[in-house]
């Protein structure tokens, strides 16, 4: 897995510190010195760690709701609840989403979170917690929504922020929790919601903030018709025109979703190096519809794979996501040229470290590259008859993970977490997903 998509039958990577030391074809040297631990991966697949670009971790304690919805109705049904959210009931959704996560092989995440409900506590902080004891690198992206239903927006007035609010916390979580620094575990972006939840002046104020302080920009664009409709309405506009004219383009800018797009609009996004999260699985739950993501890749957009929410994504595995990528891809214009196995979990690692701006550290397997790795077991029954290990990953049966390395520590050995008590965290986000049906009679 680097740019010239090397692969070994029978290799070896050794990894020193928070770094890969070698990797290369046959046995690893024999002159180590100070070796702690020597692992065998025959029957396995090594691969970078995962790269998810695109979630809502506090979504985790509302699943299984509004199943029957389109994305409007979707988000009409559940802004009400999500209004009722705090911090203890984020933390543990954070949890549960990270814990998800990392057992699908994930080592770096992104997640978008914008609902702010006033007296709900620290809610980004809650978040960074979680990942922070989990042990995943994370890229945590300060939302905002300053459109209500009264002013023309989708998301209810008590659920949003005015501009001027969500500029100052968006700053300010980018003074307080931001590392610039090489390998580092925790990079904050900002992202106002989407175009129909947010002002053009907070858009344009944002792209300008995130650039002053060196940040990436991230936000929903083109996911619906609906959204198409609402902008042409509003503004005489497109989405993607909108963002363009609000500053939202380029290399330090990426989009969740993406479906609805014009051969413009993806030559815009090539012209940039303007990034995309692809969700099929969020796409399809919500019927939003179906990303042209071999044209996408075909421009040369640089494309990464999401969960999203796990509120329209009840698996909240983004391993599920690279077989959903290639299966659901087949079902538009290219059929079964769409995507292969190996474009899927390229989008799912380096796709994704591009995506977030850092490919030059994790996406790959490659010496000097950080050690965030997946091992994965591919030599039990459900796996036995397919000799192609990629394609056993990708299209086989979910993994299990013999190790997940995130800057050379474990975070999964043999299919279980190390750094948390999963049974600690299934209880808390039962207790928290009740405490909030408790308030708003959802369940």
């Amino acid at each position: 897995m680097d740019a010239s998509g090397t692969e070994y039958t029978y290799g070896h990577v050794v990894v020193a510190g928070h770094r890969i030391e070698s990797a290369g074809p046959g046995p690893a040297p024999t002159d180590l010195t100070d070796v702690v631990r020597r692992i065998d991966g025959d029957g396995h697949l090594l691969t970078p760690g995962l790269v998810n670009t695109h979630h809502h971790f506090y979504q985790w304690i509302t699943r299984g709701l509004a199943q029957d919805c389109n994305l409007f109705d979707w988000l009409v049904s559940l802004y009400p609840v999500w209004a009722r959210i705090d911090e203890p009931m984020v933390h543990a959704a954070a949890q549960g989403s990270l814990a998800a996560l990392a057992l699908s092989g994930v080592t770096t995440a992104a997640d978008h979170h914008y609902v702010f409900p006033r007296g709900a506590g620290d809610l980004l902080g809650a978040e960074i917690r979680a990942a922070a004891g989990m042990g995943l690198r994370f890229s945590p992206t300060r939302g905002s929504m300053d459109r209500g239903a009264s002013d023309g927006g989708l998301p209810p007035d008590f659920a949003v922020e005015s501009t001027e609010e969500a500029l100052l916390a968006t700053e300010t979580a980018i003074d307080r929790w931001h590392d610039p620094s090489p390998a580092s575990m925790l990079r904050v972006g900002v992202a106002p919601c989407s175009p129909f939840s947010v002002s053009s002046e907070l858009l344009r104020s944002a792209a300008t903030l995130a650039r002053a302080k060196g940040v990436r920009l991230h936000t929903h664009g083109s996911e619906t018709r609906e959204e198409e409709e609402y902008c042409m309405l509003r503004y005489g506009m497109t989405p993607t025109e909108l963002l363009e004219s609000t500053g939202w383009l380029g290399p330090d800018v990426w989009m969740a979703h993406c479906i609805h797009m014009s051969d413009t609009d993806i030559a815009r996004f090539a012209d940039t190096g303007t990034g995309v999260a692809h969700c099929p699985s969020s796409n399809a739950r919500v019927a939003a519809g179906l990303a042209r993501v071999p044209d996408l890749l075909a421009a040369g957009v640089p494309v990464g794979l999401g969960v999203d929410g796990s509120a329209s994504n009840e698996c909240g595995q983004l391993g599920a996501e690279l077989r959903n990528a290639l299966l659901i891809n087949r079902l538009g214009d290219h059929r079964e040229k769409a995507l292969t196995v190996r474009q899927a979990l390229r989008m799912g690692t380096m796709g994704g470290a591009r995506v977030l701006g850092r490919e030059d550290e994790i996406g790959s397997v490659e010496t000097g590259k950080l050690a965030d790795l997946a091992l994965w077991r591919l030599d039990g029954l459900l796996h036995s008859s397919i000799a192609d290990p990629v394609a056993a990953l990708v299209l086989g049966a979910p993994a299990p993970l013999t190790l997940l390395l995130v800057n050379g520590e474990p975070v999964v050995e043999d299919s279980h977490l190390v750094t948390v008590d999963e049974d600690a965290v299934a209880r808390d986000t039962r207790t928290q997903a009740r405490r909030l049906a408790s308030l708003t009679g959802d369940r």
